[in-house]
């Protein structure tokens, strides 16, 4: 069974009440108590999504799963919503609201409550995050909004969604890569563990080129590794060693053949060594060389 993680100092719980008991925290710090929330019913059509939420796409398939157990047993979690003028925005539960909407339901339970914009934004985040709803670059930008926007720093994201450091650090990253290749991820044609090796390629083109390769091929991430550190260290060819005074020893051949009557190869190896080769034919042939070299060593 999975374990459920935490965030946000005491993680979502503390901050989205379940049911009408619960007191909601304002902070990721230890708060003071406040009046309990109550739940109550809202009409559907009187709430709206939050624009500025970390997630971007929802699943048809899972939506309607979820559609149809809301028409059997209802929304079962009340969503939280804050008070917009003459409407209500999602704060967390835009996935229930959505598939409230197709299941037809006109009301659902919410719990309305104040937050502040960077809070707002932690709690969406953080639901995501704990139902692992968003894609590695939606919590990617997510994570850099908190950075930028809210001048926090790592390892204080890294508290509030109750991941470590190096996990945020990685997560931004893929920010780096060209938006094509961001696409491909958001997309499932490569994997996180793909886009990570890609990173150490700097040239944009190249990086689009061997994702493409990796989705085409079905290259694993070892295979990518192996072809960037290629990349990175291409083999030298061996250069061909040169034949030194060529002529002369092609002279040598012919004279050898000459006097031998078969077959003569000289081969240089260069720094003055090298080997010649003598070939027969036969056995009375090797046997005629042989007496033609032991003459001349007589001699």
């Amino acid at each position: 069974m999975a374990t459920k993680r935490g965030g946000l100092g005491k993680g979502l719980d503390s901050l989205i009440p379940e049911g009408k008991t619960k007191p909601i925290s304002n902070s990721s710090k230890t708060a003071e108590k406040e009046p309990k929330t109550i739940e109550q019913l809202v009409k559907i059509s009187k709430i709206e999504p939050n624009r500025e939420q970390p997630r971007r796409h929802f699943e048809e398939d899972a939506l309607l799963e979820l559609a149809d157990s809301i028409k059997q047993f209802g929304v079962l979690q009340p969503l939280l919503v804050q008070k917009k003028g003459d409407f209500y925005e999602i704060i967390a539960g835009e996935r229930r609201w959505r598939a409230a909407k197709l299941a037809g339901i006109k009301e659902v339970p919410v719990i309305i409550k104040d937050y502040t914009k960077q809070e707002i934004v932690e709690i969406a985040l953080i639901e995501n995050i704990q139902r692992e709803n968003l894609n590695p670059i939606e919590e990617a930008m997510a994570y850099k909004r908190l950075l930028t926007e809210f001048n926090l720093k790592q390892d204080e994201v890294a508290e509030r969604v109750s991941k470590s450091r190096t996990a945020v650090t990685n997560s931004m990253r893929l920010l780096k890569l060209d938006d094509k290749i961001q696409q491909m991820i958001v997309d499932d044609m490569i994997s996180t563990g793909h886009a990570r090796a890609l990173l150490a390629i700097e040239d944009k083109e190249e990086q689009y080129n061997l994702a493409t390769r990796i989705f085409d091929e079905k290259l694993s991430v070892r295979d990518v590794e192996a072809i960037i550190r290629q990349m990175k260290n291409p083999k030298v060819p061996k250069a061909k060693k040169p034949i030194e005074n060529f002529f002369i020893y092609k002279d040598l051949e012919e004279k050898m053949i000459s006097v031998i009557g078969t077959k003569v190869s000289v081969n240089q190896k260069g720094k003055g060594k090298g080997k010649i080769e003598i070939e027969y034919y036969s056995d009375a042939e090797l046997e005629r060389i042989f007496d033609l070299l032991m003459s001349v060593a007589q001699s």
